[in-house]
């Protein structure tokens, strides 16, 4: 059946290439982006995906803090950092991230995820001893931390080599990068959206170093914003080059922009299509990434559920608290959560097998027992509104 969506769709040309385990050409990505038929391109997306990682979709169990929201960046679409008639600034101490971590110690997170805002009064000692906390009060915990644009600005209080930044880094506790930073690799929308940032060479050159590091990292591409299909697809090209040379990307994820609260308000919101689009070009195009990610926070559940027909085989996980996109809008609400249980409903529903997995996609097995507080101390969190605001 999904062999004759395609073939009535036009795209038998792209999908012999993907049966035969071909790379699709730039010119493929404009096609795939433009193409009206979205159900035939997920059916093309779908055959790559269980290709590479058969009927399972991954989740885990983790929890982000955004240990500062002070930046100095000013990019246009953030709606993170403070400023004036937006969120007030905070910054955590070493203290208040240790009880932030406490709070779910009831739950056997296996992921850590830091990012923030660029702070330039956070000292070097600052960043090491955020890792350390984290790891005495979770041991075993992986700790995936530091956009390549924190780590520009870590280096530049370190005043020391980028080898040896990285090396303090690993030793206090970091195992490996987020994706994020660069937004899209476009000049153009570097200079017009975050000028004060990276440039898209900068941020590769900072991503090869953690790789010789020895630092797997997670890659992703905002889109919704100013940039243009080209773009788009100029970035999936560049990412693909980048892990050809390097080899140490895990996942790719395509992250939705939402305007409320950023300086682009009047831009439109993300749409199912939109987000649906992009996951399933994602799938086609990274054929060196075994993994596609649709991070439920700004897809929504239901788009996520969906988006597991659409080449995504992971819905990444319970997140506990989450600062950079708000429900509703709603900046004093933090909770934002899927319990194990609704990320195993929102998978089998959808018809895959559920995998609880690591950072590194190896499969954990869970204990029942230690599933749900969440839930209980949290009775609301199963009504995840379809409206999200970054």
């Amino acid at each position: 059946m999904s062999r004759r969506l395609i073939e009535s769709a036009g795209l038998m040309p792209i999908h012999d290439k993907v049966m035969a385990g071909e790379r699709l050409t730039y010119d493929d990505g404009l096609a795939l982006y433009t193409h009206p038929n979205l159900n035939a391109l997920g059916a093309l997306a779908n055959l790559v995906r269980e290709r590479m990682n058969g009927n399972v979709t991954y989740y885990v169990r983790n929890q982000h803090i955004n240990y500062t929201n002070v930046c100095n960046k000013g990019c246009k679409f953030c709606a993170f950092y403070a400023q004036k008639g937006g969120p007030d600034p905070y910054t955590m101490s070493i203290e208040e991230v240790q009880n932030r971590l406490r709070m779910h110690l009831d739950v056997p997170i296996k992921e850590v995820h830091m990012v923030a805002g660029i702070n330039p009064k956070l000292p070097y000692s600052y960043y090491l001893d955020l890792l350390r906390a984290v790891k005495a009060i979770r041991p075993g915990v992986h700790i995936k931390a530091f956009t390549c644009v924190e780590i520009a600005e870590i280096w530049r209080q370190a005043n020391k080599p980028l080898d040896e930044v990285f090396a303090d880094l690993r030793e206090a506790g970091l195992d490996s990068l987020p994706g994020g930073g660069i937004e899209i690799l476009s000049d153009r929308v570097h200079m017009e959206l975050f000028g004060r940032k990276l440039s898209g060479d900068q941020w590769m050159e900072i991503s090869k170093a953690a790789a010789k590091a020895g630092l797997t990292q997670y890659a992703t591409m905002l889109y919704g914003h100013i940039e243009t299909v080209p773009e788009r697809v100029e970035h999936l090209v560049k990412m693909r080059a980048l892990q050809d040379e390097t080899g140490h990307f895990v996942t790719f994820t395509p992250l939705s922009f939402h305007p409320e609260g950023t300086q682009l308000a009047d831009l439109p919101h993300p749409t199912g299509d939109g987000d649906l689009r992009a996951l399933a070009v994602s799938r086609l195009m990274l054929d060196n990434f075994q993994h596609i990610k649709t991070f439920w926070i700004m897809n929504t559940p239901q788009v996520s559920q969906l988006a597991q027909w659409y080449g995504a085989d992971d819905l990444d996980g319970t997140i506990h608290e989450y600062e950079i996109t708000y429900q509703d809008g709603d900046q004093g609400n933090k909770k934002q959560v899927l319990t194990r249980r609704q990320l195993i409903g929102l998978i089998e529903e959808a018809g895959r097998t559920p995998i609880e997995r690591d950072s590194f996609y190896n499969q954990v097995h869970a204990d029942d027992e230690l599933d749900d507080p969440v839930r209980r101390s949290n009775p609301q969190s199963a009504a995840i509104p379809l409206a999200m605001a970054r």
